[in-house]
């Protein structure tokens, strides 16, 4: 009888704290920064990462600056497209966005070369690369999490 009732109080305190994650992921769904909010956040972390100087700090917010109001252009006309017509693109279309993005990915290697020390540099490009290798992670879960719910549905 012991075991039971703890096993019914550790479950109702697993229960209990799953709902207040995902709660707290809603709100941030619901409640969304603002582009400034991220930028000074993402602004702050690079400082403490690579511990920027305040001539840096300026250099870098205007290049995050750049890219997050680049970014939102595109992400507009994307979505423009889309409601345009539902078709999927071509590879020519494919290839100009993705040679596009990689052009832009290479000025703005060289603008932080241009702004960051070399050892900083260094110890951003790994920042990246890890952050990249995240997110192929979470890409990768999220297929098989996907895959395997078509499987058990059949």
């Amino acid at each position: 009888m012991k075991k039971v009732l703890i096993a019914v109080v550790l479950l109702l305190g697993i229960a209990g704290n799953a709902q207040e994650k995902m709660e707290g992921r809603r709100n941030l769904r619901e409640n969304p920064l603002t582009k400034e909010q991220r930028q000074e956040l993402h602004l702050k972390k690079m400082t403490l990462d690579l511990d920027l100087s305040t001539a840096q700090q300026k250099e870098i917010r205007t290049v995050l600056n750049e890219q997050s109001n680049k970014r939102e252009v595109t992400l507009a006309n994307r979505k423009e497209k889309q409601a345009e017509n539902a078709k999927k693109l071509t590879a020519d279309e494919r290839f100009a966005i993705k040679n596009q993005m990689l052009d832009d990915q290479i000025a703005m290697k060289a603008r932080m070369k241009k702004i960051l020390s070399n050892e900083q540099f260094k110890k951003w490009e790994t920042m990246k690369e890890n952050k990249t290798d995240r997110m192929h992670d979470r890409l990768a879960m999220h297929k098989k999490r996907k895959a395997s719910k078509t499987n058990t549905n059949k």
